[in-house]
C-alpha cells in the first residue's frame, strides 16, 4: 500500500509539473489532418473531425487521439519546456511522458464532445500574461521573442498560443468535471488507513500552530475625507467635463496592478476574486456609470462599468490610499509594545490580548490563530511554510513571543505584529486521530485517481486512437494500444 501511495504521489507530482509547464509550452497544436504512413490502408477512414486522407507528413505523427495529434517533435519540446520552467526530466521515461501527453489530448477531445465551456477572454488573458512573462526574458524585445520561437509575426505567435492554451484549459476542465462530485466518507478513510501496513505508513513533517496580534496605524478622519473629496472631484471631471477615466487612473491610481492599464479589471460573477465590497459596487452599476467613492481594506475607490459580456464585467477603477502620519505609525508600534509587555508580565494571555486589541479581524476572535490557506486548518508544516513567516518564527520556542515586527505591503501600507508558536508537533508516523485530515486528503486523492483511471479506460475504448509504430513498444499504464 505504501508503494502505491508513493506511486500515486509520483504520478501526481509529475502531472503537476507537466501542468505547470503548460503555460510555457509551445507544442505544435492543430486539428489532425495527417496520416501515419504505416497504416495507409486506414487512411480512407474519418474519425470524428480527423480527416486522415488530406494531410502530408511534414513532421512525424506520433499519435492521433480523437480530434488531436501528437507530433514526434512534441516529446522533445515537452522536455525542453519542463526544463525551461525549472523542472527536471531525470528519471522520467519517454514513454511515461508520452502517455501523459496522450492523456491531455484525450481530456481535451472529450471536453469538446461534452460541450465544456471555455471562455475566449480567459484564454486571451492567459496569453497576454504569458507573453509579458516571456518578454521579461528578452528585455521587452518582441523581435527577439519571435526569433527565439521561430515565428514570423506577433499575431501568428498569439494565435498558436491561443490554441495551445485552449487545448490545455479544455483538458483541465475535463479532469475537474470527472472528479467534481467525488466525496469520501470517514469509513472509507479508516479503511484506506488500515490497509497501509504499520511499517509503511507515511511520515508527516514537523508542524506548528502560530498566532499573531496586529496593530495598524490609524488614519485620521480628516485624511479619509481628503481622499474621498479628491475622488469625488475625479468623478465630476469625468461626468461634467468629459475627462477620461482611464487617463485619470494612469495618472493618479495607487493600484500598482492596474494603474498602467488605465485601472482595468475583468470581473466574473462565478469567480469571486475581488474583495466583496468591490464586487458589490461593480455589479450594481449600469454601463457607463461611475460609482461614488467607497472603501475597502486597500483604500478608497471609484469604479466605472465599461462593458458586460455575459457573466463577465469589464470595469476600470481608481484607488487612492489615505496617508498615515508619522505620529500614527509611532502610536501603533508603542501600542503593540505595551501589549507585548502585558503578555510577558503575565497580566493577560496572548489569546485574550488578540481578542482585545488586535486590528486583524480575520484572526482576533480566534485568539490570533493563523489559518493555513492551503489546508484551511491551524497547522503549518515547517518545510512548506511561507518563507517570510518561517523567518519570523523559526527561532521561537513554544509560548515565546517575537519582538514587535514591522511589515509593509506592496501599496506601502504599514502594520506591526507580534507572533507566538502555540503548539508544535514533531515529525512522526501517520496517526489516524491526529492526522485525520491529511489521511483523508490522501484517501480522497486515491479515490479521484481511480475515478480518472476508470474514465480513461472507458474513453480510450470509445475514442479513435492511433499510435505510430515507433511508440508501440511502450509499456503504457493505460490501454492506449487497445490490446484488450
Amino acid at each position: 500500500m505504501q508503494l502505491k501511495i508513493n506511486n500515486l504521489k509520483y504520478t501526481i507530482n509529475l502531472k503537476l509539473l507537466i501542468t505547470l509547464c503548460i503555460a510555457f509550452s509551445f507544442v505544435s497544436f492543430s486539428f489532425a489532418q495527417e496520416i501515419i504512413e504505416e497504416e495507409v490502408k486506414e487512411a480512407e477512414k474519418k474519425v470524428d473531425s480527423v480527416d486522415l486522407t488530406k494531410a502530408l507528413k511534414v513532421d512525424g505523427v506520433a499519435a492521433v487521439v480523437g480530434d488531436f495529434i501528437v507530433l514526434e517533435s512534441d516529446l522533445q519540446k515537452e522536455k525542453d519546456q519542463i526544463k525551461a520552467a525549472g523542472g527536471s526530466v531525470e528519471g522520467i521515461e519517454d514513454c511515461e511522458l508520452f502517455g501523459l501527453m496522450l492523456e491531455r489530448k484525450l481530456y481535451a477531445h472529450h471536453a469538446i464532445q461534452d460541450s465544456i465551456p471555455v471562455s475566449d477572454s480567459e484564454i486571451r488573458k492567459n496569453v497576454d500574461y504569458q507573453i509579458q512573462q516571456f518578454l521579461q526574458q528578452t528585455n521587452g524585445s518582441m523581435d527577439r521573442l519571435l526569433e527565439f520561437y521561430k515565428k514570423d509575426d506577433e499575431q501568428s505567435f498569439r494565435d498558436e498560443m491561443f490554441e495551445i492554451n485552449k487545448s490545455n484549459l479544455l483538458a483541465q476542465r475535463m479532469q475537474a468535471k470527472i472528479v467534481e462530485e467525488i466525496e469520501i466518507t470517514p469509513e472509507e478513510v479508516r479503511t484506506f488507513f488500515n490497509n497501509i501496513p504499520e511499517d509503511e505508513r507515511p511520515t508527516f513533517g514537523t508542524e506548528l500552530k502560530v498566532a499573531q496580534i496586529i496593530a495598524e496605524p490609524k488614519v485620521s478622519a480628516a485624511e479619509n475625507q481628503r481622499v474621498i473629496d479628491r475622488l469625488k472631484q475625479f468623478k465630476a471631471d469625468i461626468i461634467e467635463r468629459g475627462a477620461s477615466f482611464r487617463s485619470k487612473a494612469v495618472l493618479y491610481s495607487q493600484d500598482p496592478g492596474s494603474a498602467s492599464k488605465g485601472g482595468k479589471y475583468t470581473l466574473n460573477r462565478k469567480q469571486p476574486r475581488m474583495v466583496k465590497e468591490f464586487r458589490q459596487v461593480a455589479f450594481a452599476l449600469q454601463v457607463g456609470e461611475v460609482s461614488e467613492p467607497f472603501k475597502t481594506d486597500f483604500g478608497y475607490h471609484i469604479i466605472t462599468l465599461e462593458k458586460i459580456r455575459g457573466q463577465e464585467y469589464d470595469v476600470a477603477h481608481i484607488l487612492l490610499t489615505p496617508k498615515v502620519s508619522t505620529e500614527a505609525v509611532l502610536e501603533a508600534k508603542e501600542r503593540l509594545e505595551n501589549v507585548r509587555k502585558r503578555i510577558v508580565d503575565g497580566d493577560i494571555s496572548f489569546a485574550d490580548a488578540a481578542r482585545e486589541v488586535s486590528d486583524e479581524k480575520e484572526t482576533k476572535n480566534d485568539g490570533g490563530q493563523l489559518i493555513n490557506p492551503t489546508t484551511q486548518d491551524y497547522n503549518f508544516e515547517l518545510t512548506r511554510m511561507d518563507p517570510e513567516l518561517y523567518a519570523q518564527i523559526q527561532n521561537l520556542k513554544d509560548g515565546e513571543l517575537s519582538l514587535v515586527l514591522k511589515e509593509e505591503d506592496r501599496t506601502g501600507k504599514v502594520k506591526f505584529k507580534i507572533l507566538t508558536v502555540t503548539d508544535r508537533i514533531d515529525e512522526h508516523k501517520a496517526d489516524y486521530a491526529r492526522d485525520f485530515l491529511k489521511i483523508k486528503d490522501l484517501a480522497l486523492e486515491e479515490k479521484k485517481i481511480k475515478a480518472i483511471e476508470k474514465w480513461q479506460q472507458e474513453k480510450i475504448i470509445d475514442t479513435y486512437i492511433k499510435i505510430s509504430k515507433e511508440h508501440r513498444n511502450c509499456d503504457f499504464s493505460s490501454n492506449w494500444l487497445k490490446n484488450n
